[in-house]
């Protein structure tokens, strides 16, 4: 799975409602069309990147594709963002990352309430 994919994918405000809607029901494109009262070829369109990004599965019914959420993807987003919101702040210390001497007045971290570095503080 490529996050950026996926989260580009669900960006969209009509993929976004698409997702919401095929988790509580499976829906074919005719039937999303009606419910978003979109072209059918729009909600096409919508698919495609959904079902590239990994988010959807299609399952033949008779004459009609009907799709539902692969929650299994919306499980490893989930796991991504959570591994985003646990990372930690380091602290400043600009001599270690290559600050110019302009740089360390600026310290990134003095505005979250956190201690620079003493040379940075003078």
């Amino acid at each position: 799975m490529k996050i950026t994919k996926v989260l580009k994918a669900i960006a969209d405000e009509t993929r976004f409602k698409m997702l919401k809607l095929l988790l509580q029901h499976n829906y074919c494109v005719r039937a999303l069309s009606r419910k978003l009262e979109l072209s059918e070829s729009a909600i096409s369109q919508h698919i495609k990147v959904l079902r590239e990004a990994g988010l959807l599965i299609g399952v033949k019914k008779g004459y009609y594709m009907h799709y539902d959420v692969d929650r299994n993807t919306l499980h490893k987003l989930s796991s991504k963002i959570e591994e985003l919101a646990v990372i930690e702040r380091k602290v400043c210390n600009p001599e270690n990352v290559g600050c110019e001497s302009f740089e360390r007045k600026m310290c990134h971290v003095q505005s979250r309430g956190h201690k620079c570095s003493n040379e940075v503080q003078s």
